[in-house]
């Protein structure tokens, strides 16, 4: 078994809140973190498989890359988290995100098997996720755009 990466960078912005904290909680639990900031984070996507006789490849690097793009980056770059269509109403910290990540890219890999998901908000802090099932809760809210 091979295992091939992509790596693939974007910049976006979050507040991390749950509705059904008072402020003073949302403040106590995720402290800085509950004010509007933004990270430039690095996702790297690990496929596992083997070559294909014809090509040499697990999966073509290129075909990935476009997927990755079409799939997260231009729907998350420069964008305000929260307010992204398959992360409303979803925390949108490191771990909930690669777990939405997986849940889109896992059925668009062409070849191979998707294996590892990480993704780094800063050079310290990563999460790597390998498709463990795992229910991420959803809120039934929408932030009020002067609110942030």
């Amino acid at each position: 078994m091979l295992y091939i990466t992509r790596k693939a960078t974007f910049s976006a912005s979050h507040r991390l809140y749950n509705p059904e904290f008072s402020e003073e909680r949302n403040e106590a639990v995720f402290d800085k973190c509950n004010n509007v900031h933004g990270h430039n984070y690095t996702l790297e996507l690990t496929v596992a498989g083997v070559p294909a006789a014809d090509t040499g490849y697990v999966v073509d690097l290129k075909i990935l890359k476009a997927i990755l793009d079409e799939e997260i980056i231009d729907k998350v770059d420069h964008q305000h988290l929260n307010d992204v269509s398959f992360m409303r109403g979803i925390i949108p910290t490191a771990e909930n995100l690669a777990v939405m990540f997986w849940q889109i890219l896992e059925r668009r890999i062409p070849a191979g098997k998707l294996y590892s998901l990480k993704l780094f908000e800063s050079d310290n802090n990563f999460v790597e996720y390998r498709g463990e099932p795992i229910t991420i809760q959803r809120y039934n809210y929408e932030f009020e755009k002067d609110a942030l």
